[in-house]
């Protein structure tokens, strides 16, 4: 697969030059697109991006209002729903809507209606939403108001801005603190978002939710009992994805919330492969246990690995295993392999680690073995 950072490339700064010359008088295309040319292929995909705004901003009128008018004319029209396709001589969009949302983003402020009208035109071609989040930052009632009129739009992408934009941690995106801290002048929002007939659009509501959910559980857990009664399937599923990282941390309220009361179990079981693992082989476990009730009980079934850290302390990371529903009387058997291998995320140490097994958020087994690693822990394996 083509790297991403290949979508901004030598040829969309040639549309992108191309446009504004028809826009500009005096524009000398040369003299914009020498210097980009010159770094853009040393450069990561947001570097790019920022290196194509940075140039854009030195040759766009100083005038915000006709800034904007330029940038709206360079807009390729919008066909149907589907984002994608190439720049071409009818417009930008696709993947250069991202340098032109950061011209907006970081230098529109001034013209702070206007230029989040731009942004929403943007978000049809593309996503705006990490642009729109510096008018969030600016000043949260505001540009809330006015994206509260985006909510009934007609365009799913301009929907969907309203739940993407407003998350309160949205990933390679700047972190909204006032959202963070709190998050109910969003709810009334996604309260409106969360039939959106688009699955894409109600998926990214349910992210927004899983964000919230990162600093305010309880809170999401009761919107999650709220917003249950009476759903349809695609809610059910909305708040079961909003609420996925409570799933997996075993939050109770949460659990109790969709359904998943205490584990009512017998005859457990927790057999591992070997106690001794090397880093780069597999930890294999059998998981065997019995219903000790006579109904069905749905199960979510999870490990946990702890961790060895360089002082001597462990460090809990829960891993998704199964759901289930196991019926009276009945016997659950699995089997699992969890590799260790290298990640960014994660500096592996030799010593004791722990095996723990999770039902409906309740520890039901737990087991130690050792870890070897040969290689120094910060030298990745060859």
């Amino acid at each position: 697969m083509e790297p991403f950072k290949n979508n901004i490339s030598v040829e969309l700064v040639g549309w992108i030059s191309r446009h504004l010359s028809h826009h500009l008088p005096d524009f000398d295309r040369a003299d914009f697109e020498t210097p980009i040319v010159r770094e853009l292929a040393q450069l990561e995909l947001k570097a790019r991006a920022q290196l194509i705004a940075d140039h854009m901003h030195r040759v766009l009128p100083g005038d915000l209002k006709v800034r904007n008018q330029v940038l709206q004319a360079m807009l390729h029209p919008v066909e149907g729903t589907l984002i994608g396709g190439q720049s071409d001589a009818q417009g930008i969009r696709a993947w250069g809507m991202f340098p032109m949302g950061m011209v907006v983003g970081q230098h529109g402020l001034a013209e702070f209606d206007g230029s989040m009208a731009l942004l929403k035109q943007m978000t049809s071609r593309f996503s705006s939403e990490f642009d729109v989040r510096y008018y969030l930052i600016a000043d949260p009632d505001r540009a809330l108001a006015i994206m509260a009129g985006w909510v009934t739009d007609n365009n799913p992408h301009v929907r969907r801005l309203v739940s993407e934009g407003t998350r309160p941690r949205l990933p390679w995106g700047m972190m909204l603190h006032h959202f963070v801290a709190d998050p109910a002048p969003i709810l009334p929002l996604l309260l409106a978002l969360r039939d959106d007939p688009e699955k894409y659009g109600r998926r990214s509501v349910a992210n927004n939710l899983n964000d919230i959910a990162k600093d305010h559980p309880d809170l999401v857990a009761d919107i999650a009992r709220d917003w249950l009664k009476d759903a349809s399937k695609d809610r059910m599923r909305l708040v079961r994805h909003g609420c996925r990282t409570l799933i997996k941390a075993g939050h109770g309220k949460t659990l109790a919330v969709l359904g998943y009361g205490p584990p009512k179990l017998q005859s457990m079981e927790l057999a591992l492969n070997s106690r001794e693992i090397e880093f780069g082989a597999a930890l294999e476990f059998d998981l065997k246990f019995r219903s000790a009730i006579g109904k069905a009980q749905p199960l979510v079934i999870d490990f946990v690995i702890h961790h060895q850290k360089a002082n001597g302390t462990t460090s809990p990371k829960v891993f998704k295993w199964k759901d289930t529903v196991l019926g009276p009387d009945m016997e659950f058997s699995a089997r699992k392999k969890h590799v260790f291998k290298p990640i960014t995320t994660r500096v592996y140490y030799s010593g004791q680690h722990f095996l723990e097994i999770m039902v409906n958020g309740t520890s039901i087994a737990k087991e130690a073995f050792q870890l070897t690693v040969s290689l120094t822990p910060t030298q990745p394996l060859p």
